[in-house]
């Protein structure tokens, strides 16, 4: 299958971050941490809850080069925002990644105001 990037309006989208960044681990086993192809530094895992114009929320993972500096709590806007489908054994779904993450710092810029 090809690998094709889907861009995301984020534009209509609340990110929240729920859990600190975490390297992504390529393999369990040998505990090999996953680095960008291009800039060869570590991509780091978010999870986000994200909240849509009609209150649905989902948890998503969102992976970036570089350790962000995003806390448990912060709203951000990510910028660059792609989904990749995957398919593994008969599985599937999106893997999102971003090209960074923009803090939103007071109340009207998270609402999207």
């Amino acid at each position: 299958m090809r690998n094709i990037p889907i861009p995301v309006d984020v534009s209509r989208l609340q990110f929240i971050c729920v859990k600190a960044p975490c390297p992504r681990i390529v393999n369990k086993d040998t505990g090999e941490i996953k680095t960008d192809k291009v800039s060869g530094q570590t991509v780091y895992e978010v999870l986000f809850s994200v909240e849509d114009t009609t209150g649905k929320i989902e948890l998503v993972k969102i992976g970036i080069a570089g350790e962000p500096p995003v806390s448990p709590g912060d709203a951000v806007r990510p910028i660059g925002l792609v989904g990749y489908v995957w398919e593994l054994s008969g599985r599937w779904g999106i893997a999102y990644r971003a090209t960074s993450l923009v803090p939103l710092t007071a109340p009207a810029e998270a609402a999207g105001v």
